[in-house]
C-alpha cells in the first residue's frame, strides 16, 4: 500500500470502517512509514478533541413535535416560491459567512490545529525523531526540502541572538505536509512548523495591515502562530513566553 492509498483510507481506518484485509495492509504500511503514522496520530488527536465537545440533547418538546409532524404531500406554487427564496437567502448567507470567517484574524485559528502542532512537538521529542536532516547550516537544511514538499520554506539562522538552527524534518499537521525546522535555546527545543496558507486566503501584511498573530499556552507549552509571505508559521516550545516572543519577532522581521 502506498502513502497515497493510505491518505484515501485514513478516515475510514481511524473510524474502524475498513474490512480486515484493508486494515491489515494499512497497518503493515504504518509499521514502516513514519509520515503516515504521524497523520494517523493527528487524526486520532482531532477525533478525541471533537468527542470532548459537550453534547446537548434535544428537549422532549422538540422531539414530540418532530414525531407528530405530518409531511406535506402537495407543493403549491407559493410554497415553491418561498422555498426558492429561502434557498437563495441561505446561499447568500453562506457566502457572507465564508467572507466573515476569512476576515477573522488568526487569533481565531481553530484549537484543533494548535493541539495537532503540540502533539507533533511532543512526538518528536518522545520518539527521538527531531531530525531528518541535522545541520546548523541553513544552506544545507533549506535544499533538503526540495522535492519533499511543494513549497520552499524560509530557513533563517538565528544563532547570533541565541536561537541556533539545529536541523529539520518533514512532518504532517492535521493531514497536511509541513516543514519542521528545529531551533535550540539552551536546553529548550523549539519546533517551527511551516506550510502554505490556504489558496484564496488573503495574504497578511498588505495595505499597511500588520501580520496576523495567535498566542496560546496549552498543556504547559507556549505556541505562537503568524502568517507572512503566504506562509503559515507555528512555533511551539516549553520555553517561556517572553523568549519565544523574541524568537517570533526575529523571524517576522
Amino acid at each position: 500500500m502506498t502513502c497515497h492509498e493510505v491518505g484515501r483510507l485514513l478516515d475510514a481506518y481511524v473510524d474502524n470502517e475498513l474490512d480486515p484485509a484493508q486494515s491489515a495492509s494499512l497497518q503493515e504500511h504504518l509499521a514502516s512509514c513514519v509520515g503516515c503514522s504521524r497523520r494517523v496520530a493527528d487524526r486520532e488527536s482531532l477525533g478525541r478533541l471533537i468527542r470532548s465537545v459537550p453534547y446537548y440533547e434535544a428537549p422532549d418538546r422538540l422531539r414530540a413535535h418532530i414525531a407528530t409532524a405530518r409531511p406535506r404531500t402537495r407543493y403549491t406554487p407559493s410554497l415553491l416560491a418561498w422555498a426558492a427564496a429561502l434557498t437563495l437567502a441561505v446561499s447568500l448567507g453562506g457566502v457572507a459567512a465564508v467572507r466573515m470567517v476569512r476576515a477573522r484574524p488568526s487569533v481565531d485559528v481553530t484549537a484543533s490545529v494548535a493541539e495537532a502542532v503540540i502533539s507533533s512537538h511532543v512526538r518528536s521529542l518522545m520518539a527521538d525523531h527531531l531530525f531528518d536532516v541535522r545541520s546548523s547550516d541553513q544552506h544545507m537544511v533549506k535544499p533538503w526540502f526540495l522535492g519533499k514538499v511543494d513549497f520552499s520554506p524560509p530557513v533563517d539562522d538565528l544563532s547570533s541572538i541565541g536561537f541556533p538552527l539545529v536541523g529539520g524534518r518533514l512532518d504532517y499537521i492535521a493531514g497536511r505536509p509541513a516543514a519542521a525546522l528545529v531551533y535550540q535555546r539552551r536546553q529548550h527545543t523549539i519546533n517551527l512548523f511551516i506550510w502554505p496558507e490556504a489558496a484564496g486566503a488573503p495574504a497578511s501584511g498588505r495595505q499597511g495591515q500588520p501580520d496576523k498573530e495567535d498566542v496560546r499556552s496549552t498543556r504547559g507549552f507556549q505556541t505562537r502562530h503568524w502568517e507572512r509571505g503566504g506562509m503559515s508559521f507555528w512555533a511551539v516550545s516549553d520555553l517561556n513566553d517572553a523568549e519565544l516572543g523574541q524568537f517570533e519577532r526575529a523571524l517576522r522581521h
